[in-house]
């Protein structure tokens, strides 16, 4: 049995249109996101088969492992971004969530600024993304690229919006910001309030 799978979204491919157009959401999604869990279950597969014949090698594990990452953070990144969404979504968080915008960057239009400069001006592919940084204990925008940069922040993305070519090309060609302006008529804030409560709660016990 495979360890990950694709997860169902909680909206049709047409319920984030005009923003995202259903074919490029059914694309993202059915393809793109499915073959990094394929990738990752595959490559997972590989790892423990190379340790059962005792094959585990310095030249085939380096591969093995950054291939297992590069699809295990697309699947990871992914899961939260479809959640992130919502054709309800938009406005601005309140409560706590708002509360920390305020105090660690500097109130909601600042942090949107910087949340959208980062997204649009990732070098190559990656992603924009809002997190808690647990050791500061505050909240930070980062720049992911590929899927699995930045790992020795230890952070938990709250808020994700994905930069790379496949999630807004076909639609808005080679205008990244307009795509990311458009990402923000669509966010749940819900889901990333109730990220935040769970991260923040959980780097306190």
């Amino acid at each position: 049995m495979d360890t990950y799978a694709l997860p169902d979204l909680p909206y049709d491919y047409s319920a984030l249109a005009p923003a995202i157009t259903g074919e490029i959401l059914e694309l993202h999604h059915a393809k793109h996101h499915a073959a990094y869990v394929k990738g990752a279950n595959d490559t997972l597969e590989q790892i423990a088969e190379a340790r059962e014949k005792d094959a585990i090698t310095p030249t085939g594990l380096v591969g093995l492992e950054k291939t297992f990452a590069f699809n295990l953070s697309g699947h990871v990144l992914h899961s939260i971004f479809w959640q992130n969404l919502s054709p309800d979504g938009g406005d601005r968080p309140d409560g706590a969530l708002a509360t920390a915008i305020d105090e660690h960057l500097g109130g909601f239009e600042a942090f949107r600024k910087q949340l959208t400069v980062a997204t649009a001006s990732v070098q190559g592919s990656g992603w924009g993304v809002l997190a808690w940084e647990p050791v500061g204990r505050r909240l930070i925008v980062e720049q992911v690229y590929d899927h699995h940069g930045n790992v020795g922040q230890g952070t938990t993305p709250l808020l994700v919006f994905d930069a790379w070519e496949h999630a807004y090309y076909l639609q808005y060609k080679n205008v990244r910001p307009d795509y990311v302006t458009k990402l923000w008529d669509l966010v749940n804030w819900t889901d990333v309030s109730n990220r935040y409560a769970a991260a923040s709660g959980a780097a306190s016990a």
